[in-house]
């Protein structure tokens, strides 16, 4: 048995598959060009898709009364 080195996720841009590596360290899609590294991709998702956006709020605490800002306040 061999093992997969990319994960099938959903590109966040045309929502066509993309490709994860196996480390969790780049996201390509190759039917619409879109590359980024995992951690802009979760950035990008969180931001994008009010579905995820809650997600943040494991990692941050409460986020009651505050705004998602913009991906360039993220860094």
């Amino acid at each position: 048995m061999t093992c997969s080195k990319f994960v099938k996720i959903k590109c966040p841009k045309c929502k066509k598959n993309a490709e994860l590596t196996a480390d969790f360290s780049f996201v390509k899609c190759e039917n619409c060009d879109y590359e980024v590294s995992y951690g802009e991709y979760v950035k990008f998702v969180a931001h994008n898709d009010a579905t995820y956006s809650d997600i943040l709020g494991d990692y941050t605490g409460s986020t009651e009364g505050q705004s998602s800002g913009t991906l360039d306040e993220w860094d």
